[in-house]
């Protein structure tokens, strides 16, 4: 597991630093129906945290946490809920990183740069250890824990608090 935490802190600490330390752009790309490139951010978000959730209870059907209830197509939905969720964040991190840079204004701002660094830090640990023969059973459930506690911590300070603060929207 070396290997794989030593990858992704520096992938975390790869994408902060860059973020920083880039000149912010404040050039997104928008897309057609969506009022601004924040709410396309906001949006994508929400969907990655949906798709975060499916992933929460497909682990729990995998691990035979949800009582009886583990269907053969359980390991199927994970993966694939996986992969979306993942495919939704890259637009939103490109955005957060190119446009606007690591903010640190305001602690919320602040929270919401260091979550979504540590997200990607997160999220290749975890996929750099899935492939690894020997792990002790407990290691992909917490570092899975940890994606998806995350991503959740990510979504609490940019969606939810988009929502709050200017409503649902498109």
């Amino acid at each position: 597991m070396f290997v794989p935490l030593l990858v992704g802190a520096a992938v975390a600490v790869a994408m902060g630093a860059y973020g920083r330390y880039h000149t912010p752009t404040g050039i997104a790309v928008n897309v057609a129906g969506f009022s601004s490139p924040l709410t396309v951010k906001v949006w994508l978000g929400t969907g990655a945290a949906v798709f975060a959730v499916i992933q929460l209870f497909s682990a729990m059907a995998m691990w035979g946490r949800l009582g009886g209830f583990s269907p053969s197509w359980a390991g199927s939905v994970h993966r694939w809920s996986g992969r979306i969720a993942f495919l939704l964040t890259v637009p939103v991190a490109v955005h957060c990183l190119y446009a606007l840079g690591f903010v640190d204004a305001e602690p919320r701002a602040l929270a919401h740069s260091l979550l979504g660094c540590l997200f990607f830090g997160a999220f290749s640990t975890k996929m750099l250890a899935l492939p690894k023969p020997g792990l002790a059973g407990w290691v992909l459930p917490v570092v899975g824990g940890v994606v998806f506690t995350v991503l959740i911590g990510v979504w609490l300070t940019s969606s939810l608090w988009y929502f709050a603060t200017f409503g649902v929207g498109f």
